[in-house]
């Protein structure tokens, strides 16, 4: 039985080709084959058959659907039931999709190791399984959409196929062949210069040049841009004439058929996160000696895909089970041995998923094989499967885990998004579990969504979770094997508990004693997992606690007793005072020890609001929303409205003055009430390249300073500065850039110096135009009435559409319309003219208004004020990242990114749970 979907949908056996009953059959038949090995869903199949139109009896047709083709089929077992759906069972060499796949991979391989002709003839035959479009006639949205991938595939391989022809001087034969292709995608670039340079070294210089005026023009016709600046050079150097015209891809090509513009990324990519994970391990100790032992093995709950659909037929050897097992020494080399590289880790809480996630990740990057992609670590967390396609997630996450990678000068454009699309990264996601239940079984789909082509992805959940998704949906990864951490075993907690005993030290022989007599006891049910295990041992680590109070049946009945009562000592074992370690010469804020009761109380209340908040990225510039909306509306638009309030006092009197404070503070206090501030941005300085959104910005700039100037009627010099002034202000922003490289790992510290940074760049350029505005227009001013009979309209409409300006700049929506308001009320108001020493008094006051305006609507500003006021109410200690740097020294905390964490989620529920500043009983320590 051969099945064929690279083209029209065909079914072949000894005696011909083999004609199916009808369209419906074939778009069953269609969405099964789009999945081979994998269980397709009836609510997949339903979709794929009627799309968004089902009939009332639509399973019961699926049904009948089914039984014809395994009638007409004729071959026991092809099709089978499986769970919530169906799938077909076809070996590599009955379905040309996946012959198609593997010449591709043996091409690549086969280059890669040197032999470029034997590579060419590899691909060449993986293309001739083509043709026409994959599944060509179904007419099936879902169908559709999923054969667009292949295609997608088919031409990436072709545009391989043609660079690696180029290298080897077969220039005529290229451009005959890609002269079809980009008549058939006359927007796709690469095929393009391809051609160009193919037809150049031909000798067709006429012809290559008119290959890219067809393209600019269709470009521009169809999406109005230009072509790339790749396609542009390539274009500038078949005009000179040079002798051989350089294409990208002569030196860079690598075996996987990209460019390897990206190389530099992702080398460096790799040695960020290998240095900052390196450092995460060490600040958990897990190399002090070793982490608790794990020990893990394919899981038995009904969640995973048959052995053949993740080994293949040969390898499963007729299993349906997968069987795989092993421990943290040897979890890299197993899970190179999966040949989708794609791994679901499944444990209970506290049963080290992080941990197997943070080695595998260091694994990965300690020794890769050529070619191998970075892995990459990241919480799922923050994830939204409905608003946002993964690869668009890992894309954003990239960027701002590793800022650099969004310097366009050194690595292009969408540098991020492009290491994501081809490849060239490793997801490795932990916390599926941490994303809201309701998500869960979409996220799943949406996991295998996307990486159905084969590619690599790791992904951590708690078991109960994931099974619970899995049955709900039917939904899970199609390829993946998937594995479940076992309890630890009773020696192993035993040899970690006294790993670090001294000499003649027995305190741990009780506990000893009582998990050998009892292994299935209350205490030994309690040690199962290893955040248990290490939180005991952290508990007792002091000489003068007696580990022996653990055997304790009456003070602990159950296994419950016994895991709250570790929770409740970890904080007490960690903030004894000891000296801390000097700190780094580069880190401003000084390590310093803190009280037990402060930090309880601190880390208690920072709990609860990550529990309110469902989350467990504590991030600082997110600390406002621990705060009530109105409240934080009050101390952030109250501060800048006592200066406004001030300036019209000095200038006309009080009641221009409370005109003026009154305006203000209603724009302030709605805007940050109900509006939603930027986050923090990624900057450091840079020049070269910002030219033209420097114009842009200045341009802006000008039509604020126009708009105050003419407003205020002021003269045409005065105008004339103004729109210099005002366009610098604005426009000397692009001047700070992102990071000169991705080696660079964001931190919480290195987020908030890049914001503070930008933010008090923001505020003295606001500060000092708008002021000079200001004292200027007091200068000049004509000395005529006062609010309702010398409001001037001309002057309130000058000064709104200024002020509208700078409120979207600050905050958008409700900024523009707040501010807009608040500028036409105070612009309106005529006022008397003052002496050069007024003006420049009352211009400073305005402009320190306008720059805590500014600054207050900025990340850091808002954080500046909410620490101050959380600070004042005993919530937090004033000096927060240094104590939230110290709780990461001591292990409460970890660091991911620019966002810290509780070090697991149940220690962050047991503070959230408790009383502020209520003390529990803990072992005493000195």
């Amino acid at each position: 039985m051969d099945f064929r979907v690279l083209g029209p949908l065909e079914v072949w056996t000894e005696r011909g080709r083999l004609a199916l009953p009808s369209a419906r059959h074939q778009r069953v038949l269609a969405a099964l084959l789009l999945a081979p090995n994998s269980v397709v869903p009836i609510t997949k199949l339903i979709e794929a058959t009627w799309d968004d139109e089902p009939p009332a009896t639509a399973t019961k047709q699926i049904q009948n659907c089914i039984s014809a083709l395994r009638e007409r089929l004729g071959c026991t077992g092809l099709i089978r039931t499986d769970g919530p759906g169906y799938r077909i069972v076809v070996r590599e060499d009955q379905l040309d999709a996946l012959r198609f796949t593997r010449l591709v991979a043996e091409a690549r391989r086969t280059v890669a190791e040197g032999d470029l002709a034997e590579g060419v003839r590899a691909i060449r035959s993986a293309l001739s399984l083509w043709r026409g479009p994959a599944l060509d006639g179904i007419d099936s949205v879902m169908v559709a959409g999923r054969a667009a991938r292949w295609d997608e595939q088919r031409l990436d391989a072709i545009e391989l196929c043609a660079d690696w022809r180029l290298a080897l001087g077969e220039y005529r034969e290229v451009a005959d062949e890609l002269a079809e292709v980009v008549a058939e995608h006359p927007l796709r670039e690469r095929p393009h210069a391809q051609l160009m340079v193919a037809l150049d070294r031909a000798g067709r210089q006429a012809d290559a040049l008119a290959v890219f005026h067809r393209l600019r023009t269709n470009l521009a016709e169809e999406l109005g841009i230009d072509p790339g600046a790749e396609v542009r050079a390539l274009h500038e150097r078949i005009l000179r004439g040079e002798p051989r015209v350089e294409y990208p891809g002569d030196h860079k090509t690598t075996a996987s058929g990209h460019q390897d513009d990206l190389a530099p990324a992702a080398r460096e990519l790799a040695a960020a996160i290998a240095r900052q994970w390196r450092a995460e391990a060490e600040m958990r100790c897990l190399n002090r000696p070793e982490p608790v032992p794990l020990t893990w093995s394919s899981t038995e709950r009904q969640v995973a895909a048959v052995a053949s659909a993740v080994l293949g037929e040969r390898r499963a050897g007729g299993r349906d089970r997968l069987v795989l097992n092993g421990d943290l020494a040897d979890v890299v080399a197993k899970f190179r041995q999966v040949p989708s590289r794609q791994l679901v880790v499944l444990g209970d809480p506290g049963a080290g998923k992080t941990v197997l996630a943070i080695l595998l990740t260091l694994g990965l990057l300690a020794d890769p094989p050529p070619d191998e992609p970075v892995p990459v670590l990241l919480s799922l967390a923050s994830w939204n499967p409905r608003q946002e396609h993964l690869h668009g997630w890992l894309a954003r996450r990239l960027v701002e885990e590793y800022p650099g990678l969004a310097n366009t000068a050194a690595y292009g454009k969408d540098a991020a998004l492009r290491l994501v699309l081809e490849g060239r990264v490793i997801p490795v996601l932990d916390g599926l579990d941490e994303t809201p239940p309701a998500l869960h079984a979409a996220a799943i789909e949406a996991l295998d969504q996307a990486v159905a082509g084969g590619r690599p992805i790791v992904v951590t959940c708690r078991s109960a979770e994931y099974e619970l998704a899995v049955n709900q949906a039917g939904s899970f990864l199609a390829r993946a094997a998937v594995v479940e951490i076992e309890p630890v075993e009773l020696e192993n907690a035993i040899g970690f508990l006294t790993a670090r005993q001294r000499l003649g030290d027995d305190r741990w022989r009780p506990v000893v004693q009582r998990l050998r007599a009892e292994p299935d006891g209350v205490l030994a049910q309690a040690l199962r997992t290893p955040l248990m295990v290490d939180l005991a041992r952290t508990a007792y680590a002091h000489p003068a606690t007696e580990p022996g109070e653990l055997c304790d049946t009456a003070r602990f009945p159950d296994r419950a007793a016994v895991e709250g009562h570790l929770l409740d000592a970890y904080l007490p074992a960690v903030y004894t005072r000891n000296p801390p370690p000097p700190a780094p010469t580069d880190r401003r804020r000084a390590v310093r020890d803190y009280d037990l009761d402060h930090a309880e109380r601190w880390l208690g209340f920072l709990a609860r609001h990550l529990e309110r908040g469902r989350t467990r990225d504590l991030a600082w510039w997110q600390l406002d929303s621990a705060v009530p909306r109105v409240v934080v509306g009050l101390y952030l638009g109250l501060p800048p409205a006592l200066l406004f309030l001030s300036t019209g006092w000095l200038v006309a009197g009080l009641w221009i003055g409370v005109i003026y404070g009154g305006a203000f503070a209603a724009a302030g206090c709605v805007t940050h009430s109900a509006g939603r501030r930027p986050g923090p941005v990624r900057v450091q300085g840079r020049f070269r390249g910002t030219g033209a959104s420097f114009a842009r910005r200045f341009a802006v700039g000008m039509v604020i300073g126009i708009s105050f100037g003419v407003g205020w009627s002021l003269s045409a010099w005065v105008v004339g500065l103004l729109m210099v002034v005002f366009g610098l202000a604005v426009g000397v922003h692009v001047w700070l850039g992102t990071p000169l490289d991705a080696n660079r790992v964001s931190s919480p510290a290195t987020v908030l110096g890049n914001d503070r940074t930008a933010t008090l760049s923001f505020t003295v350029s606001f500060m000092v135009a708008v002021g000079l505005f200001y004292g200027l227009a007091i200068a000049q001013a004509p000395a005529i009435g006062t609010f309702v009979p010398g409001f001037d309209y001309k002057l309130a409409l000058g000064g709104g559409v200024a002020s509208a300006l700078l409120g979207r700049y600050i905050l958008r929506s409700p900024g523009t319309w707040a501010y807009g308001l608040a500028g036409a009320v105070v612009s309106g108001q005529t006022v008397p003219g003052g002496t050069p020493t007024a003006a420049l008094a009352t211009g400073t006051i305005f402009g320190l208004g306008v720059g805590l305006t500014v600054c207050v609507a900025r990340a850091w500003g808002t954080f500046a004020f909410t620490r101050l006021w959380l600070a004042a109410h005993g919530h937090i200690p004033l000096d927060f990242m240094t104590f939230l740097d110290d709780a990461h020294r001591r292990g409460v905390l970890r660091q991911v990114g620019a966002v810290y964490q509780f070090r697991h989620a149940r220690l962050q529920e047991r503070l959230a749970a408790r009383g502020c500043g209520q003390r529990v009983h803990c072992p005493d320590v000195l």
